[in-house]
């Protein structure tokens, strides 16, 4: 009689919703959800964002109600972005201390204290007539090196607004040094820095736009990375960790899997990932269709940004996700 060879049976391990729990690989924690939320100057009621189902942006009351629900949720952490009623040609409003980014980091931290890591965005296309991320040359490509004495003026005032992390996120070469510069020297040494380190000329932020009322006309690919690389991501690393940065992001997240695994692979510091604007669109409108099943899809996708080694995910629904984890 011959011997009986057991079959191996992978699946012992997905019977039940209690194995699978035990064994699951990757899961999902509030603390590691960023919140991005949006202050428009001049508005009496929040402003749905038209693109972007559940999104709006906020007046100074509804943000601290925002803030406040998202702390009592767990969530990790909020990144503010400003949208002003005026926008010039070196987006003057970004470093004026009583704008409406200054207005709403004070706003926050006030509102949450430290319960939650309050971060802004420090770039220059919400405030700029023309829409881009820096200061405009003569020939109207963007000026590097001029634009970065903006971010180090940037840095400052939303440091002195109470800010924990800046966010430097214009792709400008250099930005992280110079950001790091100014705020050491401005005796704001503990404030951390958030580097956009690849960050893609993607059409997956098409609604964002919206978000903050940008201006602009073509496309910021002279600056930003090529989706069809890779490499240059490592390179942008290796610079932004020389440099000071305290984390790194991989921007979007779900279409650049590869790229922040590969980051996630060499950094020696926290590596967050964005899940933008045209990520949580596309689910919205597919679920609102009936195509899709939204709550899965939801965590599916987080999921997979955690698993692609991602420790922070900034992602539209970080409240709906910590608040459902915590039910858990």
């Amino acid at each position: 009689m011959g011997v009986q060879i057991p079959v191996v049976r992978p699946r012992r391990l997905r019977t039940t919703p209690a194995v699978r729990r035990l064994v699951a690989e990757t899961r999902l924690h509030p603390a590691e959800l960023i919140l991005p939320l949006f202050a428009r100057e001049g508005i009496s009621t929040p402003m749905p964002v038209s693109s972007m189902p559940g999104v709006v942006q906020h007046t100074r009351d509804s943000l601290r109600k925002a803030a406040l629900e998202a702390a009592e949720a767990g969530v990790g952490g909020i990144m503010l972005f400003g949208v002003p009623a005026v926008q010039d040609a070196i987006g003057s409003e970004g470093t004026n201390p009583d704008g409406i980014l200054q207005q709403a980091i004070r706003d926050v931290v006030a509102e949450v204290g430290d319960s939650v890591v309050v971060m802004s965005d420090l770039c220059l296309d919400e405030y700029t007539d023309h829409g881009h991320c820096g200061v405009l040359a003569a020939d109207g490509s963007v000026d590097n090196d001029a634009t970065l004495l903006r971010y180090a003026e940037m840095a400052v005032v939303q440091a002195e607004a109470g800010v924990h992390m800046v966010g430097p996120s214009g792709m400008m070469d250099g930005q992280v040094a110079v950001v790091r510069a100014a705020l050491d020297q401005a005796g704001h040494e503990d404030v951390a820095v958030l580097a956009y380190t690849a960050k893609y000329a993607s059409a997956f932020f098409g609604p964002f736009r919206e978000a903050v009322g940008s201006s602009l006309r073509g496309d910021r690919k002279a600056y930003q990375q090529d989706p069809a690389n890779s490499r240059e991501s490592l390179r942008e690393l290796e610079l932004d960790l020389a440099e000071g940065a305290d984390l790194v992001m991989v921007k979007p997240a779900m279409a650049y899997l590869d790229i922040l695994r590969e980051v996630a692979d060499r950094s020696p510091v926290p590596v967050a990932a964005y899940q933008v604007s045209g990520e949580y669109a596309m689910v919205e409108a597919a679920a609102a269709k009936g195509w899709i099943d939204r709550e899965r899809m939801i965590m599916e996708t987080l999921t997979s940004i955690r698993r692609a080694g991602a420790n922070q995910v900034l992602t539209y629904w970080a409240v709906e996700v910590a608040q459902k984890l915590r039910l858990q």
